[in-house]
Order: C-alpha cells, then structure tokens, then sequence
C-alpha cells in the first residue's frame, strides 16, 4: 500500500466521522458499521454480516456520499428501495431507484441523472441486471461501489439462492467496479466463504458482529393441529394492542387465520402474493401507521419493512429452514425494547414444507430433455427461460438453477441478456426526426425505420434480424433506438429476453451430465429437508434455544438466560402427525383427472404436484388452481401421491 493511501485513510475517516454527523444525524457508530465502512473508504472489498435491522444500509450510503463515482445497490427489495430513497433525499443526497413502477417520465429523470453524473446512490433489482439497455449504460459510468443486500442468494448451496446473483460477481469484474460491500443477516459459515470467494474478499474484511439479540425471548410451543389456533389467540391476547406479525405458509391459512383472529376481537389482516399489488401495499401501510394491528402473511411480507416497534413473531407453521427463522425473528423488537418470538411446533406442517421442496425436484427426464436441447449443437445459444419453463413444465427457477450448474461445471459460459425484439412508438414525424442528424446517421436511421414491423400503434423490429441485414452491430442498432427514446422522439419497449451462452465444453458423454447434474438437484434436495430437520431439532432441544439457534450460524454463546427453555419451560416433543390417508375417492379422482386429458396433467409427477397443491408453469397456464381437486391431498407426503399417480397412469 502507498504512502500516499496510508495518510489517505485517516483523512477519509475523519471526514466520514463529520458525515455521519453532519447528514446522518448520528453521534456514534453501531457495532460493525465502522470498521467496514473503514474498509470502503481504503479499496477493500468487505462482507457484513450483521443481524436483521442492525444498520447495515449506513455502511454503503455514508461511503458513497464520500466516493468518487456512482454507488449501484442491488436489493429484491422493492419497499426498502422508496424507504430509503426518501431518506437519502430528504437529506439532500441524490439518490434513485429503477424498478417496473416507474412511470415513463420518471424512468426518463433517472437516466438524465445517470448521465450527467448527479446521481449518488442507484438501487436496482437483481432483474435489472438482464436489462441490456440498462448493463450498456452502467458499462458508461465510474462504479466506485457495488453493495449487494441479502448476499447469501449468491451460495449455489444456501437456503435461498437465487440464479441472478451468482452473475452479479462476474459482471463487477466486467464492469471494473472498485469495490463490493456484500451484505447479509443470515449466513453460515460455509455461505459466508462463498460470498467471500464469489467477491474475491480477504478474510480479514469479513465482518461479523455476531447475530444475538438480547431483547428477543425465543419461546416453542408445540402443539396438535386441531389446538393450534387456540394456542395463538392465548398467545396473542397476553400482549393484545401490540403490533404484530404471524407468519403461516400457505395463502389460503393466512385468509384463513386472519378471519378467525377477526372473530376474536383482534384488528388483523392477511398478506400474502395472490392479493393485488394495491391491496398489498394498503395493508403494508396501515401495518406501518397502525399500534395495535396484526399482520398473518407469508414469508412475502416484512422484506424491508423498517417498523421498529413490533412486538411479537409468531410462526403459527414450521419455518422452512433456521436461515429463514432467524431472518423473521429479526424483524421483532428493532426499537431495542423487549419483544416475543413464539413458534407453534405442529409436525404436520412437515409434509406441506416437504412436499414443496420434492415436488420441485425436477425429473432425470426433465433434466435430460433440458440439457439435450441447450447442448444441440450450436457453439452460441440464446434462450429464453420463459419457453423453456413452458415447454418441459418446470419452473423457471429450476431452468435458471440448471444453467447455472452448466457455467458452474464450465460446459456453458454467459454472454448476457439481449432482447429479442424492440417496439417503439414515434412521438414526432420521421422527418422532423431524422433531419437532427448527419447524413450518414439519418440514413441508418432510417434503415431500422424501414425494417420495422408497423402495427396499428407501434413499429416492431427484430434485432438480430436487423444487425444481419444492415451488416450493423446490435449493440448499434439498441444505442441508436435507447437514444431516440431517451431524448422524447420514441417510446421504446423492449420484449423477448433472452439469455446468451457459449458452449465452451463439448461433452462427450450426455448421461453422465445429465447424472451429474441430477445429483445436484437431489442433493439440494436433501439439503433443504436436512435444513427442516434442523428446524425440528431447535424445537426439541434439550437446553437454549437462543444457544443452539446461535450455534448453527458458526456463533458460540453461553445459555441466553431469557428464552422458553432458560426461564424454566420443559423440553418440547413435536406430537404425532395426523397425516392424511389415500382412500379409494382419491385413486378416483386420479383416474378422472387421466380422462379429462389436460396437457398440463400428463405424467405422474405432473398428477403428484397437482393433487399436493403445488404449482407448475402447465398447470398455471391451465388455470388448474380453481379446479376442485387442486391440492385435495396437500396432507399427504408427495411420495405417496406419486405412487398413486403411477400406479393409475403407470410409470413415465
């Protein structure tokens, strides 16, 4: 490190010291906030782990204040976006966001302040990142800092991955941004390594500040099915007025729970991804606004919600994993004051929880099917995730998980997103258009004219059909279209995405990709019942529960001396299950949904998914979850339904 860097540092930290002041409002740092914004300020890339409402956002909006280029953000949170731009403006900083609920105009201001440099703080969704117009103007800028939010989808063998993130590291290094800040509140250790690796992070810029939260009493109350919502309003009415939040696993018992709370007095509402956008967002408000008001959601709702003063967590089913157990919890108590974190242990939850994560196992066939039509030959393939989703009926996660198992075994190589077609409107004659221009780029403007599809309000072109006419590179043809729309002569839309990779490894011997890739699904398979095994063993644990839910994340505590177990309550057994038995009505119904002949109810697995409630492109497209028989064994473990389905409609 340079002289010049060394006598930097203090001076930088010492500014930082007067921002924190001076725009923030603080007079002090939380634990871990100092040392990785120390970390920024001097080129190194850092990962924090800090727990759920613990400041974490301070440790990438204080450095960008002080850094000289642009500071991206990447978050899937869409409330924590609008939170903390009208934070960031209200104190004069010059911050954005571009998502799907800016209207023209607004999208319009954004770029302008890109462009010109204004802009401090740009958050995006990981979506973005296939947004080719969007990756062309980032590849423009001076990126000083890149901050990741909920860093842990990154690890292939995380809780929570997501596909998208794993792409995020390789574009920092295409798009040579100085520095990453990776943040996350719930990481093993083993997750912690992958995002250090993915991000090329010394393990001395990792940080942790450790996941305790002494104000939160973790309690377990295992119960039977038919006493469960007894339970919860014995609970609840202990600390009625309060606000709250009760997490439930399926849409329907949110409904359903929410009613019954209703009946008893208690002002509560449901949340859940079926309700409209707008419904949705009313109920988030009057959460926000409310003292008293309890929220029954699925795990959708919470994500970015910044309310200091709920009191309670209650989780009426079985979290789905400790990772997502510690992340709801940690949304109790932010304000420091003591709050209640309360779990009704019911073990028939396990086959709902179970069958999810079974039922979108795909099948050796589906995996064969997939890789063959990627592998087919050509050295450059675009794919659309979306036809391929539809086309062998697995969901789009799963198609995006098995490309990225193809890069991660170096048979595939991404070369981006590209849209497959652009429609633009023209907002003022063609001629007054084209007559702002030189000779030689109003005649290739008039070329794409020319080649554009007219409908009865929009012109269509197909890019890759136009590059290969006009001998054009695309990347030419989207600038020109993207600068026209930026300066009001078009409206531009983009559609088709697509998804480019080169076959950098020809593979011999299919079957055994296709064996190779097969395992990883069914060992990520094992991994997420093994993970609801661990939610099962904190129930029953003999000793703290604030011990051993610390323990998983790498954490080692003493007993915490204020949850269930310290404060005297016995050991909990999870009681029997009273899972559902198959009966000659359901094998009926089997050989009934065989004769009405739906694309979408083909094979046994399809049949399975269908009878256990769980989704898939063919039958969403069918409109099958209003029929009366979707889900009516959504009590039955999956490997039985299958067989079922098999026997009737015999094997694959």
């Amino acid at each position: 490190m340079s002289t010049a860097t060394l006598e930097r540092k203090p001076v930088m930290m010492d500014r930082a010291n007067e921002v924190l002041k001076e725009v923030f409002g603080f007079d002090g740092y939380r634990p871990g906030q100092e040392q990785a914004i120390r970390q920024l300020l001097a080129g190194h890339s850092s990962v924090a782990i800090f727990p759920t409402g613990s400041g974490k956002s301070l440790c990438y909006q204080l450095p960008a204040i002080l850094l000289d280029g642009l500071t991206v953000v990447i978050s899937p949170l869409i409330a924590l976006m609008k939170d903390q731009i009208d934070f960031l403006q209200a104190k004069n900083i010059c911050a954005a966001r571009l998502d799907s609920s800016l209207d023209r105009a607004e999208a319009v201001q954004v770029y302008d302040d890109l462009r010109s440099g204004r802009t401090r703080l740009l958050y995006v969704s990981p979506e973005r990142l296939a947004n080719e117009r969007f990756l062309q103007l980032l590849a423009q800028q001076k990126i000083a800092l890149l901050a990741v939010d909920e860093a842990h989808c990154i690890s292939a063998w995380g809780h929570n991955f997501r596909p998208d993130y794993l792409r995020i590291a390789d574009l920092a290094k295409r798009l040579n941004v100085e520095r990453v800040l990776a943040l996350t509140a719930t990481a093993t250790p083993e997750v912690v390594d992958d995002i250090a690796e993915a991000f090329s992070v010394e393990p001395e810029h990792v940080v942790h500040t450790g996941f305790y939260r002494a104000n939160l009493e973790i309690n377990v109350t295992a119960c039977d099915d038919r006493e469960r919502h007894r339970v919860l309003v014995k609970k609840l009415s202990s600390h009625r007025g309060e606000p709250a939040i009760v997490y439930v696993t399926l849409q329907k018992t949110a409904e359903q729970v929410s009613a019954f709370l209703k009946d008893k007095g208690f002002n509560a509402r449901a949340y859940h991804a079926g309700m409209k956008t707008e419904e949705r967002t009313k109920v988030q408000e009057d959460f926000m606004a409310a003292d008293d008001m309890i929220v029954v959601a699925t795990i959708a709702f919470g994500m970015g919600i910044d309310k200091a003063d709920i009191r309670g967590v209650y989780h009426f089913n079985l979290p789905k994993s400790l990772e997502s157990y510690q992340q709801e919890i940690g949304r109790a108590g932010r304000d420091g004051k003591p709050a209640v974190c309360e779990m009704l242990a019911c073990r028939d939850d396990l086959v709902t929880l179970e069958n999810f994560s079974y039922g979108d196992t795909p099948t050796e066939e589906g995996v064969r099917e997939l890789t063959r039509e990627l592998l087919a030959g050509r050295d450059e393939i675009e794919v659309s995730v979306y036809d391929l989703s539809g086309r062998h009926d697995v969901r789009d996660l799963v198609v995006k998980t098995l490309l990225t198992y193809l890069e991660l075994e170096g048979v595939l190589q991404s070369t981006g997103p590209k849209y497959t077609e652009y429609k633009f409107q023209p907002l003022r004659p063609s001629q007054t258009i084209l007559e702002q221009f030189n000779a030689e780029r109003a005649d290739f403007l008039r070329s794409i004219f020319k080649l554009a599809r007219k409908g009865k309000t929009w012109l269509t072109i197909d890019v890759a059909a136009a590059s290969e006419r006009l001998s054009e590179s695309r990347e030419r043809i989207v600038a020109a279209l993207d600068y026209l729309d930026q300066r009001g002569d078009i409206l531009l839309q983009a559609s088709g995405v697509r998804f480019g990779y080169r076959v950098v490894k020809r593979v011999a011997d299919l079957e055994d990709l296709v064996r190779t890739m097969q395992e990883k699904f069914e060992q990520r398979e094992e991994q997420d019942i093994a993970r609801l095994r661990k939610v099962v063993s904190l129930v029953e644990c003999p000793g703290c529960y604030t011990r051993y839910l610390l323990d998983y994340f790498g954490e080692d505590r003493d007993d915490c001396g204020h949850c269930g177990r310290c404060q005297g309550n016995p050991q909990q057994t999870l009681p029997r299950a009273q899972y559902s038995k198959i009966t000659d009505r359901d094998r009926a119904v089997v050989n009934q949904l065989q004769a009405e002949h739906s694309p979408a109810l083909r094979s046994p697995r399809q049949i399975a998914r269908f009878l256990c409630g769980i989704k898939s492109p063919a039958s969403t497209r069918a409109k099958l979850g209003k029929h009366r028989d979707f889900g009516r064994m959504d009590r039955v473990p999956f490997a039985e339904v299958l067989e079922l389905a098999k026997s009737v409609v015999g094997e694959p």
